[in-house]
């Protein structure tokens, strides 16, 4: 090998690396800050709920106006991770992403619905309202109506509630005996210990205040637009405040593992907790890295018949 064909392999290496170092750069990095958002929210040894203030932004040293311009960005780079994802599926690829949405009445899960999930292509997005079980589903274990609903190759799926009310509502309104509640936190990591050989698992818990909890119902109530949102059911939850902080706490220490971490979100502030979710599904959708598939057809020869037609 000659001294320029050494040159010339060691500048093409040189660049891919660069390009290689440039891309995955451009995956995790935002404005003001916001890449470092998620390893702030992870839930990890030692953490405790109560000293999370949901008015804070941890992360991110922008205001309002900044928060809603780096949404915009991120759901950009997010659209295009999803879509490739969804291509990687269509030539063979198993892999998929789930969300899980948990929080208080009124924390905000809409909104993520509409800003954050509501940024990527439809097509490849599997989204799953869990409400109060069927008759069919209570004749089958707890985790039974979940498993029907994981995601396919190469979906986002997306969990507005989930299992975790088995752990949350099912132990404050004791609609089950403490022995059963108890024992479901090493049935739920085991399960999703599963899920996770080939779904990439992520957890947000959006965090409000009581005081602000109070403000949105109370807007929900003044204003006639927003009847529809109303139910009083919230306020017969609501007396129960403190029994689901505890339960909370004890769902969020439990289970959060490394196969599926538990991330808490400030959500007093909304336009922050969408840019934080955000930055969440970025991340986990940049650890898959998926890639487009290669064309199954000779590129060159299709152009060539193109340009004849």
């Amino acid at each position: 090998m000659t001294k320029k064909s050494k040159a010339e392999k060691a500048a093409k290496k040189a660049k891919a690396q660069l390009e290689t170092k440039t891309a995955a750069t451009a995956a995790t990095s935002s404005p003001k800050g916001a890449g470092r958002i998620p390893s702030l929210l992870r839930v990890g040894p030692g953490f405790d709920l109560a000293a999370v203030d949901p008015a804070s932004t941890p992360g991110f040293r922008g205001d309002r106006h900044d928060g809603e311009e780096a949404l915009l960005e991120g759901a950009e780079r997010l659209s295009e991770l999803q879509e490739r994802l969804w291509a990687e599926s269509r030539a063979g690829g198993t892999r998929s992403v789930l969300l899980v949405v948990q929080g208080m009445d009124t924390s905000g899960k809409g909104g993520i619905m509409r800003h954050v999930v509501g940024a990527v292509d439809p097509q490849g997005v599997n989204i799953t309202a869990f409400k109060a079980p069927t008759a069919e589903e209570r004749a089958h274990d707890f985790l039974w109506r979940i498993r029907r609903a994981l995601p396919g190759a190469g979906e986002l799926g997306v969990f507005d509630r989930s299992h975790y009310e088995d752990v949350l509502i099912a132990r404050v309104l004791t609609l089950v005996p403490r022995t059963v509640w108890s024992r479901r936190y090493a049935t739920i990591n085991r399960f999703e210990a599963e899920v996770a050989k080939n779904t990439k698992i992520v957890k947000v818990m959006l965090h409000i205040s009581r005081d602000e909890q109070k403000a949105r119902l109370g807007e929900r109530l003044a204003r006639p637009d927003k009847h529809w949102k109303y139910n009083p059911g919230d306020l017969d939850q609501r007396q129960h405040w403190d029994a689901y902080q505890g339960a909370y706490q004890d769902a969020l220490t439990k289970c959060s593992t490394d196969a599926a971490p538990w991330y808490v979100v400030p959500a007093n502030e909304k336009w922050y907790a969408r840019l934080a979710v955000m930055q969440v599904l970025l991340e986990a959708f940049s650890d898959l890295d998926p890639q487009w598939p290669a064309a199954d057809f000779d590129v060159a020869a299709e152009q060539a018949r193109l340009a004849q037609l």
